[in-house]
């Protein structure tokens, strides 16, 4: 059956426009079923519980994290020794209060830290709190007797800021060597930190409320401040008949337009409960959401059928259309493009026959470009054969040994250095030598030149000696050098200066030579016209011989004055190293030139 379908484009065709009508049928009836009220109503619930276990844990931290510091503080050794005397001593209570500061702005819920002595009149307090009218410092009330810790409900207080909501834990401080009662320690939280982050919560979509309900049923934090101190049984009467002690659920309060939703989930340490109420006006409006989902989904259904068709058309004739923009922008420098067949129908099949092509195409390029490349290789041959070295190296030594019999030292000299120019330039057929090898190559050149243009130029070499063995491509230098002597420092009339810096490149494997002249330099418009001119060449070297006809005809008249002897270098370093070791060309007018280039440092050289 696959195949069936597979192998025609025109039954792929009916079957796909026959599934795009279904489809959105198909969707409508999963739109009714998925936004019924409810599934609402029960991920409303869900949410809400969501939010009460989140609210929970944010306030057992706070709770355990009071407990763990009262713990702390009753056992600390300086409270401890402070509270067992007879009397205040200043000192010491002003180190114990710094420290209860510490802690306390240490943490934002936490308002106030405050130690009663037992057995003298010299209470320590983090915070200062007034009564109604001003008058005195205020603190909360202790416990008369030896009760237990117990946490207080919620109550204001005033400060320099106002009226502040506090709800405190008080417990007896004893004395760790004999258990007796020796003060109180009261930490109050802040009211408005606890339920600082209740709103941003969004329970019941932003419309729920959130409070949180004492043992006794009195409201100790809420969203809406007014209710704060007030008793649930007389705010809501039965509410707290529904809620479960010490258990999690949920259940519904209220009738007609005050119905709603209570969940509730209880706080471990202390006993208080967390109660959530969430509007049945919200699952009305939700409802009423669903009618007009319902509504723009048959809407829809035409819509995406009108969509589905004209995608499936589309995605059946991008092939065809993919393939005519690769035939009607063939670059004849490149491959022709691969077109990415995934079908067995008419459409792959002709992609496969385009790809054959332009397989066939490719290789009957390279092997053209073989041919040239042999073509170069025998011209070559034939030029290296028209040269017998051996012939060359005996009449060089003839013609150096009878300068040396009649006396004549400078052509002596001059045959000597040109013969072993010569030698190291044939190199005995081989590309590459050691930098050693090519900076004595230079040597014999500039002995050479010396001659014949004498006290014109000094040569300078700054070579790393960590770098004279290692290989490189022969004859790099001898054209640059040559460059500079004949364009850089003869134009100017005057001794020159040329220096060859060979070091090595200390961020990556990589060597860079310098060849620096202090001669006439370039204006700007001909280094610029130089360097378009060498990357004419780098880009038509990738698909036209070195010396054609055709390139020698288009570059000849722009690569004169030294470019031709740049150009060979740049070209054999474009080949035998790529792109990013071609020449770097910095030059100022009447100060001298600078040529640049960069090698690889190969462990195994051809």
């Amino acid at each position: 059956m696959v195949r069936w379908l597979a192998s025609s484009l025109q039954r792929k065709l009916s079957v796909v426009v026959t599934a795009s009508m279904i489809v959105p049928l198909l969707a409508l009836g999963l739109f009714a079923f998925l936004f019924s009220s409810r599934i609402t109503e029960e991920k409303t619930k869900l949410s809400g519980m969501d939010t009460l276990k989140q609210v929970e844990a944010n306030l057992r931290y706070m709770l355990q994290d009071a407990e763990n510091l009262s713990i702390f503080l009753i056992g600390e050794r300086d409270i401890q020794q402070y509270l067992s005397r007879n009397e205040d001593h200043e000192l010491d209570r002003i180190d114990i209060l710094g420290r209860m500061t510490n802690l306390a702005a240490s943490k934002k819920y936490i308002a106030n830290i405050a130690i009663y002595p037992g057995r003298f009149d010299a209470a320590l307090s983090t915070a200062t709190w007034y009564e109604a009218d001003g008058s005195s410092i205020y603190y909360p009330p202790v416990p008369s007797g030896e009760a237990d810790k117990r946490w207080t409900g919620v109550y204001p207080v005033r400060n320099y800021a106002g009226v502040q909501n506090v709800i405190t834990l008080i417990r007896p401080i004893r004395s760790i060597h004999d258990y007796r009662p020796i003060g109180w320690l009261a930490i109050s939280l802040d009211e408005k930190v606890i339920s600082k982050g209740w709103p941003a919560l969004g329970l019941g979509r932003g419309e729920g409320e959130l409070e949180l309900v004492g043992g006794s049923g009195e409201i100790l934090s809420s969203m809406d401040k007014s209710r704060l101190g007030q008793h649930v049984s007389d705010l809501e009467p039965g509410l707290m008949l529904r809620i479960q002690k010490g258990r999690s659920g949920t259940a519904i309060y209220g009738e007609k337009e005050h119905k709603r939703t209570v969940l509730y989930y209880p706080e471990e340490l202390t006993g208080w409960t967390l109660v959530g109420t969430v509007p049945y006006e919200q699952y009305r409006s939700e409802n009423s959401y669903i009618l007009i989902l319902t509504a723009i989904a048959v809407a829809m259904s035409a819509l995406i059928s009108g969509g589905l068709i004209w995608f499936t058309v589309r995605r059946i004739t991008r092939p065809l259309l993919l393939l005519t923009r690769h035939l009607s922008r063939i670059d004849p420098k490149r491959p022709l493009p691969l077109f990415q067949s995934v079908s067995n129908d008419e459409i792959g099949r002709l992609g496969e026959s385009y790809n054959l092509l332009g397989d066939h195409i490719q290789m009957l390029k390279e092997e053209v470009i073989r041919g040239e490349a042999r073509k170069k290789e025998a011209d070559l041959r034939v030029l290296q054969a028209q040269i017998n070295p051996h012939f060359l190296y005996n009449t060089l030594s003839s013609i150096h040994w009878i300068a040396l019999m009649s006396k004549e030292s400078r052509i002596a000299d001059m045959v000597e250095g040109l013969s072993d120019f010569l030698r190291i330039s044939l190199n005995n057929g081989q590309d590459y030598c050691p930098v050693a090898q090519e900076i004595a190559h230079i040597r014999h050149y500039v002995r050479v030149q010396s001659i014949r243009f004498p006290d014109q130029f000094v040569l300078h070499y700054i070579v790393d000696p960590a770098l004279e063995q290692q290989m490189m491509l022969k004859l790099l230098l001898q054209p640059l050098v040559e460059n500079a002597m004949l364009h850089g420092i003869q134009p100017t009339g005057r001794r020159g200066t040329i220096t060859i810096m060979i070091q090595k490149d200390t961020g990556d494997e990589r060597m860079n030579i310098l060849v620096l002249d202090d001669g006439a330099g370039m204006a700007a418009d001909k280094l610029e016209q130089l360097r378009a001119n060498l990357a004419a060449v780098a880009e038509g070297s990738n698909v036209l011989p070195s010396g054609s006809q055709l390139q020698e005809k288009t570059l000849g008249s722009s690569l004169s004055d030294g470019g031709y002897g740049l150009r060979n270098v740049n070209e054999r370093l474009l080949l035998h190293y790529g792109a990013y070791s071609l020449l770097e060309l910095h030059s100022r007018e009447g100060e001298g030139t600078r040529i640049s280039f960069s090698i690889p440092i190969l462990e195994d050289m051809p």
